[in-house]
């Protein structure tokens, strides 16, 4: 495996799209042979799914319902894009059958992230039409969810942890809208299309503070449908920038307006990229800390799965701007994609419970999963790394 040397000066040394595409391309084969070593050590345990790991560095595993369980399937489809061996088109079918059952899931919004990080990429890279129930039944149940009068998709049902939100609606959930855009055109199922057109126009007026930063909970009353409160379960503070919150948002607006075309998605894309690539608590090296405004900078820990999302983020919105936008985002993105390539962020060979990267952080003020390699900054690294070789090799 080839490695990247980075000296970083605000952007790395060049920033020539032929001198990063060779590191993308190694990487990707690392990535690949480390996936197969996952695989097999999850070959002995059914049912189950790869999500981080435990206190003392030894994999940890989720059941098809958590809602990380997507994310290694799709990880595996990807790298069967990549390298067209049949072995990981097996072992990507395995474990996407292996939250198949998600397809009925109306408990949570998160079968956006179950179903189509895993189906919807088996069904783009093999038209397999097996997959295509699965998909249609899966937006059909994410679909229950929402509310015509509060206009958004309900996250979290109400339980203990979370009882003060009467319906709570977390900017995470602009990601699963893809499968209903998605499957709305594919199975002629204008409803779905409109649910997540509804949804992304009620959390771009609600979510967002003027400076393009958005909150991560927004609560609605749910006989009014009014706006109840604004606060935050896993970034610092409410009024903070919790960084993979701002990921989530850059993302998911940013698609929105491939779908839709509609230049208030592309400019609301654009206003959180500006808030997150002129921060001035960004790091050189374009990997956030796991929140903006935590008081701890620079000694605040990472967020790599956030980089990794805003990395594959950027390089799908440089292609609806203009040219000096697009620069500066592609800049952005392949300073984070060469940084994440590196050793600092790139595990070795057999070590990190098989996982691609380390140092993510999933919820710090529940103290789970600090500093730890995730499954979906895995999936989002890879997605970033595919999407950076099909921009460079059209050209």
């Amino acid at each position: 495996m080839v490695v990247a040397l980075i000296l970083f000066s605000g952007t790395f040394a060049g920033n020539d799209q032929a001198d990063l595409l060779p590191v993308v391309n190694h990487t990707l084969e690392f990535c690949e042979s480390q996936s197969f070593l996952m695989a097999h050590s999850l070959s002995a345990m059914p049912g189950k799914l790869p999500k981080s790991i435990d206190r003392s560095g030894n994999l940890e595993t989720c059941n098809p319902d958590w809602w990380v369980s997507g994310f290694f399937p799709g990880e595996l489809w990807y790298l069967y894009e990549f390298s067209k061996d049949d072995s990981l088109r097996y072992w990507a079918n395995l474990y996407t059958e292996r939250v198949s059952g998600q397809q009925y899931t109306t408990g949570n919004h998160d079968v956006g992230f179950m179903i189509f990080c895993s189906f919807g990429n088996g069904y783009r890279i093999t038209q397999d039409e097996d997959y295509l129930p699965v998909i249609r039944n899966a937006a059909k149940s994410l679909s229950t969810r929402f509310n015509p009068e509060i206009g958004c998709i309900r996250s979290w049902d109400r339980a203990p942890w979370n009882s003060q939100w009467q319906y709570a609606v977390i900017i995470d959930n602009m990601m699963n809208l893809e499968l209903l855009m998605w499957a709305s055109k594919e199975f002629h199922e204008p409803q779905w299309a409109a649910i997540a057109k509804s949804h992304a126009d009620t959390t771009l007026k609600n979510h967002f503070r003027s400076d393009g930063s958005s909150y991560h909970v927004v609560s609605y009353d749910t006989i009014s449908g009014r706006l109840e409160k604004r606060q935050t379960a896993q970034g610092y503070g409410d009024e903070s920038a919790w960084a993979r919150g701002q990921a989530w948002g850059l993302y998911g607006f940013t698609m929105m307006f491939r779908e839709t075309g509609d230049s208030a998605y592309l400019k609301q894309a654009g206003k959180i990229a500006g808030f997150i690539i002129n921060h001035p608590n960004l790091p050189d090296d374009k990997i956030p800390y796991w929140d903006f405004n935590v008081p701890d900078i620079p000694y605040a820990k990472r967020d790599v799965s956030a980089g990794a999302v805003i990395c594959s983020a950027l390089l799908e919105l440089q292609k609806y701007v203009g040219k000096e936008l697009s620069e500066k985002y592609m800049e952005v993105a392949e300073t984070q994609l060469l940084a994440l390539c590196s050793d600092k962020y790139l595990a070795k060979p057999g070590t990190n419970a098989n996982f691609l990267l380390k140092h993510s952080v999933g919820n710090m003020p529940n103290g789970t999963e600090i500093d730890v390699p995730l499954s979906y900054a895995d999936y989002y690294f890879i997605e970033a790394m595919m999407r950076y070789k099909a921009l460079f090799e059209k050209k």
